[in-house]
């Protein structure tokens, strides 16, 4: 039989990092191999009760399609969390539109937008989220990943990009708390990207997912710089404990939030109205997500404490369930992974998120308990 036809820009992708893990994940644990998993940034402690009664609730006798818009609840609880979040005013009709995780909304943004010859740049940070390139080439655009590193704190700044590049620019990705570094941003420098996007004239989009995942000051919005040529994402995935619920908001300028919402009728609609009517009660509710950071705190203190102890660095980490650690000398990203696997750890190589060599991410995914078993294991691991 012949093979069947495939898109050349996906036959050039390389294969996603999470489904990479998952079967390798699958092969160890069909050989018996007990493991401990930080790699898949996925937590295990239990969505909040009042946000499942929340979905129980609302499960209708009659099911029929969710609107593309959403439901006018969840638009008026995320504009309600960006004003007691971050003390920004957004009009839920025009400023902000649901969307059925961040992830969709990542990929099809690109599609949206695409359209001037002249501006095919997509400016992103590497390393960085994959979809953020992925999105870019399905949708015919030039990814143009820059560098990050711990000398310049993490931070995209428009001028290390350039006045060529930022004149044909579409589309200008931030990404701060960061995945896969844990970084935050100041707002000083969310006021120079937003002055780079109203000179140049393109888009940039804050992907936010991670705002409420912190442990010292809370991070900032790109929506308390500007408004103006700006889209900031949100996700009840990490903040509450609901990634498979896949629910999340796009929120910013209304010319632009008009644009998706016409665009997102295409390709699919909003979350179910039972999901949207957790999501709602999520965003309204700021007590949850505080309890889940102080969980993430008590893991995060366990592996700082230890990863002293072995003298391994620990660069950005600031926020986010993530920690990004060097690797010990000697060693590159990937065989200091493969060599924590043999002892049944699970971490992803820094490599896997672009120019991330030399650096393992480790997700706080499993209980403080299985933490504590992880690290007298990664103990003796020789380095």
């Amino acid at each position: 039989m012949n093979q069947p036809p495939q898109s050349p820009i996906l036959r050039a992708i390389r294969p996603n990092l999470m489904v990479a893990l998952d079967e390798r994940k699958a092969r160890l644990r069909a050989e018996g191999r007990p493991l401990f998993d930080f790699g898949l940034g996925d937590p295990l402690e239990p969505t909040p009760p009042f946000l499942r009664e929340a979905l129980r609730a609302a499960v209708p006798e009659v099911s029929q399609y969710p609107s593309a818009a959403g439901t006018a609840a969840l638009r008026a609880a995320a504009a309600g969390y960006l004003a007691r979040r971050f003390g920004v005013a957004v009009d839920p009709e025009r400023q902000v539109l649901p969307a059925t995780g961040a992830k969709e909304t990542i990929f099809h943004l690109p599609l949206a937008f695409a359209g001037d010859p002249g501006r095919r740049a997509v400016v992103m940070p590497d390393p960085g989220y994959p979809t953020y390139e992925v999105g870019a080439r399905f949708a015919g655009l030039e990814p143009m990943k820059v560098a990050l590193t711990a000398r310049n704190r993490f931070l995209l700044e428009p001028e290390e990009v350039g006045e060529a590049v930022l004149s044909r620019t579409l589309l200008f990705w931030i990404n701060y708390p960061h995945n896969p570094t844990g970084a935050t941003a100041p707002l000083d420098y969310l006021r120079r990207v937003g002055a780079a996007a109203r000179r140049h004239g393109f888009v940039v989009v804050s992907d936010e997912c991670y705002a409420d995942v912190y442990f010292g000051e809370p991070p900032r919005s790109l929506l308390e710089a500007q408004v103006e040529n700006a889209l900031a994402i949100h996700s009840c995935s990490k903040r509450s404990g609901m990634t498979g619920y896949r629910s999340g908001f796009v929120a910013g300028d209304p010319d632009l939030v008009a644009i998706l919402r016409r665009f997102r009728a295409h390709p699919g609609v909003a979350s179910p109205d039972f999901v949207s009517a957790a999501a709602a009660a999520a965003w309204g509710d700021d007590a949850h997500p505080a309890e889940r950071r102080e969980i993430l705190r008590r893991k995060r203190d366990l592996f700082l404490a230890f990863f002293r102890d072995r003298g391994l660095e620990v660069h950005g980490s600031e926020a986010t369930l993530y920690l990004w650690v060097k690797v010990p000398a000697g060693l590159d990203a990937q065989g200091y992974a493969l060599r924590l696997l043999e002892a049944g750890i699970v971490v992803a190589p820094g490599t896997s998120f672009g120019a991330g060599e030399g650096y393992v991410r480790v997700a706080l995914v499993p209980p403080l308990a299985a933490c504590q078993e992880a690290i007298a294991r990664w103990g003796g691991v020789a380095t």
